[in-house]
């Protein structure tokens, strides 16, 4: 039982560097002053692979210090509550839609239904921070200055779900191989079981 949790633990750290690696090293720049990154694969993953609770930490961490390592420090807060809301509810709607025993494109659809509502939290989670954020910087917070900061951060949609199915697709790609893993595969098949 020790030994399992030491591993879990481990994997958990293992999925919240990953996860910040993915994100600074590969970036697509967008128009909105903002980048396009494969990181949301192992956001997804985290959730999948240690369940909601254990996946969201690691998955907020993760993100949250990719922004930090980045320069984007007033971003920090808000990727970290983001992305582990995102992790949480993959993982949540993957373990509660998969079955135990189920064939590989059973947990890959179990996968896609939860990385469309987490993904979808993302975005709506970003356009609501940077909307805030946009009329916060403006020093008013006056209606007009709501609508200006809407409108900035509505620009930036496009590119968060662009980025959302990235993450979904890479992760669905990366889960047989996953499995292959046997503690992961056991952690897969099983609720979720106490880490950290």
């Amino acid at each position: 039982m020790k030994n399992q949790k030491m591993k879990k633990n481990v994997t958990a750290a293992l999925l919240a560097a990953m996860t910040c690696i993915a994100t600074m090293i590969i970036k697509i720049p967008t128009p909105t002053m903002g980048y396009i990154h494969p990181g949301d694969c192992f956001v997804l993953l985290s959730g999948v692979i240690l369940g909601p609770s254990a996946g969201a930490l690691a998955a907020g961490v993760g993100s949250m210090f990719s922004d930090i390592f980045s320069g984007y420090l007033s971003w920090a807060p808000a990727t970290f509550l983001i992305k582990a809301l995102t992790a949480g509810t993959a993982g949540m709607l993957f373990h509660r839609h998969k079955k135990h025993g189920a064939s590989m494109r059973t947990r890959c659809a179990a996968l896609v239904c939860g990385g469309v509502l987490g993904e979808t939290i993302m975005v709506a989670g970003y356009f609501i921070y940077e909307a805030g954020l946009a009329s916060f910087g403006s020093g008013a917070l006056s209606a007009a200055a709501l609508a200006a900061g809407a409108m900035s951060a509505a620009a930036g949609i496009p590119f968060n779900i662009l980025q959302g199915i990235t993450g979904i697709l890479l992760a669905v790609l990366l889960l047989p191989v996953l499995v292959h893993v046997p503690d992961i595969r056991e952690w897969i098949q099983k609720p979720e079981s106490p880490a950290l």
